[in-house]
C-alpha cells in the first residue's frame, strides 16, 4: 500500500482511500490508467448518444460513468477506446450497455410506506371525486415503470378498494419505460418469488397464476395496463398523455438526471396531473426551482404532492 504526499493510500486494485478508508476514485483499468482521466469518454457519449437515442448529456455524469464502466469491465475491455472498438464489432453490446444505464429494479408494492398512503388516502380520494360524475374515470401514470411491477401494483389497489363497483369506474393505467426488453417482460406479466415479497398470500390467491417457480399476473389486471416506449427527456409528454392524469407516480429515476433536467421534467409532470391531481416521487428525490412551488406537499416523508392550479 502506497500513501502520497496528501495522505491518500492507493491500494494494490489502484483504488485511492483516504485516512479513513473512504474510497475516493474508481478503480484503475489493467494498464494502471485510471478511467476518470480517459480522453476517448466524450467520444464514446457521443457514439451511444447517436447509435441508441439515449441521450448521454442529461445524465449525472458520475452516475453514467458508473453504470458504463460496469459494461466496459464486462467485456474486459482495458479503456473506452477499446469498449468503442467492442461497441463496433458487436451491436448486441449497446443493448447489453442501455440495460446497464436504465438500472431497472423493481417489485411489488415496493417501499410499503408509500403503498400505504396510496392504499388508505389517496385512491378513496380519487373514488370519492369521481362519485357524481357521470363518466367515472381514474388515470394513473407510472413513469420509468420498468418491468411493470409498480403498474400492477395499483391495479390491485384499484380493483381491491373498488370490489363490487369496479365496473362502474373506466380506470387506465399507463406504464411507460425507455427500455424495450423491459416493456415485453411487463406486457407477460411473469414474475419470480422474489420479486412479490410484499405481497400478501390473499393477494397472490386472487391475482396471479403460479406457474412452476413463477407468477403471471391474472388476465384481469393486465387488460387495466397499457405499457408503451416513451423517453421522457427527449419525447413530448403528449405523445404518451393523450387525457390529464389523476396520479403520476415518477420514482427514483429523476435521481440519475442533470438538476436542470430533474426540474423540466416536474413541470411537464405537472402540466400533465388534473387539478387535484397526485405526485409521488422516490424518497431520495426532491422538488427543484419553480416546481417546488406549484405542488403542495400531501406527505413530505413518502414524497406525495397534489397539484393544486
Amino acid at each position: 500500500m502506497k500513501i502520497n504526499k496528501g495522505g491518500i493510500k492507493i491500494n494494490e486494485e489502484g483504488v485511492k482511500e483516504s485516512k479513513n478508508g473512504i474510497k475516493v476514485s474508481e478503480k484503475r483499468n489493467k494498464e494502471g490508467k485510471n478511467f476518470e482521466e480517459d480522453p476517448e469518454f466524450e467520444l464514446l457519449k457521443r457514439v451511444v448518444t447517436e447509435s441508441t437515442g439515449f441521450n448521454c448529456e442529461y445524465y449525472k455524469e458520475a452516475h453514467f460513468r458508473r453504470r458504463i464502466n460496469v459494461r466496459v469491465r464486462a467485456t474486459n475491455s482495458e479503456n473506452y477506446e477499446k469498449y468503442l472498438r467492442v461497441l463496433k464489432k458487436d451491436s448486441t453490446e449497446y443493448e447489453n450497455l442501455v440495460k446497464a444505464l436504465t438500472i431497472n429494479v423493481s417489485e411489488f408494492f415496493r417501499n410499503p410506506e408509500t403503498f400505504g398512503v396510496i392504499e388508505k388516502e389517496v385512491i378513496p380520494h380519487l373514488i370519492k371525486s369521481r362519485s357524481g360524475s357521470l363518466v367515472k374515470s381514474i388515470r394513473i401514470w407510472s413513469a420509468g415503470c420498468a418491468t411493470g411491477e409498480e403498474a400492477y401494483s395499483l391495479a390491485i389497489l384499484l380493483h381491491r378498494i373498488l370490489e363490487k363497483d369496479f365496473g362502474r369506474y373506466r380506470i387506465s393505467i399507463l406504464g411507460t419505460d425507455i427500455d424495450d426488453l423491459s416493456l415485453e417482460n411487463a406486457r407477460k406479466g411473469i414474475y419470480r418469488e422474489n420479486v412479490l415479497k410484499n405481497v400478501d398470500a390473499s393477494i397472490k390467491k386472487n391475482y396471479f397464476v403460479k406457474q412452476g417457480e413463477t407468477y403471471q399476473v391474472s388476465e384481469q389486471l393486465r387488460s387495466m395496463i397499457r405499457f408503451k416506449r416513451h423517453d421522457m427527456l427527449s419525447e413530448s409528454i403528449s405523445k404518451s398523455c393523450v387525457n390529464r392524469f389523476d396520479l403520476i407516480i415518477c420514482r427514483n429515476v429523476m435521481i440519475y438526471f442533470k438538476k436542470e433536467i430533474q426540474e423540466q421534467l416536474q413541470l411537464n409532470f405537472h402540466q400533465a396531473l388534473n387539478r387535484g391531481g397526485f405526485f409521488v416521487i422516490g424518497k431520495a428525490e426532491t422538488l427543484l426551482g419553480t416546481a417546488s412551488n406549484l405542488f403542495k406537499p400531501y406527505n413530505a416523508r413518502e414524497r406525495l404532492y397534489i397539484k393544486e392550479t
